[in-house]
């Protein structure tokens, strides 16, 4: 894929889909706003600190490869701004959720993508969410998503978006990993309980960021 994002522009661009569909009522968003949404401190990994030139300059860059536009509204003080992921990509609901979550998120598991995804567009099955990882790995016009090397003690591989250009993958982790048969049972259980773990962890997060959200808004009246 032509088209290379840096790591600001990626969450800045993430964060606009977040919040498009998550808070449509305060969208689209202000500098200000953006950079709150940029530097929350749930649902974002690596957490980050930006500042707004910092968010300032992803958004020219984000504008400059037509994927944000500016809006001047009369009603507005401020200019805010509106991203077109989708009409610059060709990519359904499913897909701009799974690629949010990952700029949001980065390298995560088919199982944790699924609670991730669920304020934005909800999958019915991990299955679903394979299906569609997968649509994106096999785009003709490039892939947008990459599948990387199973960890070892891990049942599921992760993924990652690769708007911000392929994954580097260290030489040890390219080795497959074997399971010895005696601990295959222990090993499922153990995957069981933290995809349970997983579950309520996004669930907590889902809680803690509209607690977030609300404060944000509280504070617009302050």
């Amino acid at each position: 894929m032509e088209l290379m994002l840096t790591e600001e522009e990626a969450r800045a661009l993430g964060s606009l889909v977040e919040k498009s569909v998550t808070t449509p009522e305060y969208y689209p968003l202000s500098l200000n706003a953006l950079k709150n949404a940029c530097n929350q401190k749930s649902s974002r990994e690596p957490a980050v600190e930006y500042d707004e030139p910092t968010v300032a300059r992803a958004l020219e860059g984000l504008r400059d490869k037509h994927l944000v536009w500016f809006v001047d509204s009369p009603d507005s003080r401020v200019q805010k701004y509106r991203h077109r992921f989708p009409e610059a990509f060709g990519l359904s609901d499913s897909e701009v959720a799974m690629l949010a979550v990952l700029m949001l998120r980065g390298p995560q598991t088919p199982g944790e993508l699924r609670g991730r995804t669920e304020r934005l567009h909800p999958f019915a099955s991990v299955e679903d969410v394979e299906a569609c990882l997968q649509t994106l790995s096999d785009r003709e016009e490039g892939p947008l998503a990459a599948r990387l090397p199973r960890q070892p003690g891990r049942k599921e591989h992760r993924w990652m978006h690769t708007l911000c250009g392929a994954p580097e993958i260290p030489e040890e982790q390219m080795k497959s990993s074997r399971e010895a048969p005696a601990f295959r049972e222990v090993r499922a259980e153990r995957e069981r309980v933290a995809a349970l773990e997983a579950e309520v962890a996004a669930l907590k997060e889902d809680v803690l960021a509209l607690r977030e959200e609300l404060a944000q808004f509280r504070r617009q009246f302050e």
